[in-house]
């Protein structure tokens, strides 16, 4: 395996102009070759559409996602059956004076249910490895957080 990886992406904004801050589609399509168009807009606060998904959303979901993705290869590793994973993350977006913003913090809340049920600690330990090795986590300049709960069936 290559010690890099490239990733692409093709985004299109349709708009016919952007005479007025208020005026102009937040719209556009997100393509990526072999697999399913992503429309998406700005967040509501900033004149999108709450129908699509936003760049918030989507680097939330990135987090989530690559927590989830990672865990279950550890887990699958240790010979942990993972039976279900739910995750209901939030992210903080602080806006500042000058018109920008960042996120200050995002907490990941895995709801694991795992067997055999002697697995659980180290199935609730694995999150802490998950957190460590997640590409997306290692690449964001704000704390995430995970809260995760592992029970047995």
């Amino acid at each position: 395996m290559a010690d890099s990886h490239l990733y692409t992406l093709d985004l299109l904004w349709r708009g016919d102009h952007t005479r007025t801050y208020e005026s102009y589609t937040r719209e556009h399509l997100i393509t990526i070759q072999g697999k399913s168009e992503l429309r998406a807009t700005a967040d509501p606060m900033f004149r999108g559409d709450g129908a699509l998904h936003n760049p918030e959303d989507l680097l939330l979901a990135a987090l989530s996602g690559c927590h989830l993705l990672t865990y279950l290869a550890l887990c699958a590793r240790a010979r942990i059956n993972v039976l279900s994973y739910r995750d209901q993350a939030e992210g903080t977006l602080q806006l500042t004076k000058d018109g920008g913003g960042h996120f200050t913090e995002v907490i990941l809340r895995p709801q694991v249910v795992v067997e055999p049920e002697g697995m659980i600690e180290k199935a609730h330990y694995l999150h802490t490895a998950a957190h460590k090795y997640c590409f997306i986590a290692n690449s964001v300049n704000f704390p995430v957080r995970n809260e995760p709960v592992v029970t047995a069936r």
